[in-house]
């Protein structure tokens, strides 16, 4: 069954049955099936569920045991809930590219903004990169990007802003282009304070075996404060146009083994 339907039978129209499990719905939305089980799932990331299915924040005490042998970021602790109980769960992040991953007894960091889900099978730990979570051991993970997905094998130097994250590999060392910051470009910038860093001017290098993830865009995509505030669109009380809120923003899985091997995307993207 087509998440777009067939030209001119309008859409598609699912419920508990048809649903995908553990699989995208659309390049947009990803399904997890929970049954019994729990995930750790990224605040305000779910759009939709199925069936009985509970969300804790952490600090309930009977998820103690959970944390300390899957949670190590304290960081951001408060960005994060565990969802458990039974039935479909659909996941989103502002209608980017949503994909899930398999890792195979390996360690990959990601963009913590990127990273939407993940198995308690796998651990997660503060990377020493800033603002990056690594993930390690082996399980399924859902993560979001800016457009494709495309994956490089190291030694590559990649702008910041287009890097998802890595697998497999040391983590990235700082290279700043001497040309760039020596010619007229770099003078302007060095003397005006306008134009930022670009990825012409710094790069992240990465050498030695392993996985470089990027996604198809320059632009970062934009954190947004977890909680669900009553400004919220949609949501009662909010401050916008007719009590609901401001306007909102818009709207068989790949591998990554332990070793350097072959990863492919799904659906040809």
């Amino acid at each position: 069954m087509s998440a777009y339907g067939t030209p001119g039978a309008g859409p598609v129209v699912y419920d508990p049955m048809t649903l995908p499990a553990d699989d995208n719905v659309n390049h947009y939305t990803f399904c997890v099936e929970l049954k019994g089980s729990q995930w750790f799932l990224q605040k305000g990331k779910m759009i939709a569920y199925y069936g009985a299915i509970e969300f804790n924040g952490f600090g309930h005490g009977r998820l103690d045991r959970l944390l300390r042998t899957s949670f190590h970021s304290p960081l951001h602790a408060a960005d994060w809930v565990v969802a458990e109980g039974s039935g479909k769960m659909l996941l989103a992040d502002r209608a980017f590219d949503v994909n899930s991953y398999d890792l195979e007894d390996g360690n990959l960091t990601i963009r913590s903004g990127n990273l939407l889900a993940f198995e308690p099978s796998l651990a997660l730990k503060q990377s020493i990169v800033p603002g990056f979570l690594t993930l390690i051991g082996t399980g399924k993970f859902v993560a979001a990007s800016n457009g494709p997905v495309v994956f490089m094998e190291p030694p590559i130097r990649v702008d910041p802003q287009a890097l998802v994250g890595w697998a497999d590999c040391p983590s990235p060392c700082h290279h700043y282009d001497h040309g760039y910051l020596t010619g007229v470009l770099g003078g302007l910038r060095a003397m005006t304070g306008l134009g930022g860093a670009s990825g012409e001017e710094h790069q992240f290098e990465f050498v030695g075996a392993g996985t470089v993830l990027l996604q198809s865009s320059e632009a970062l995509m934009a954190e947004q404060a977890v909680g669900a505030p009553p400004a919220e669109p949609g949501v009662p009380g909010g401050t916008g146009p007719a009590g609901h809120g401001q306007q909102g923003q818009q709207a068989g899985a790949p591998r990554l083994p332990g070793q350097l091997g072959d990863l492919q995307r799904r659906f040809g993207l």
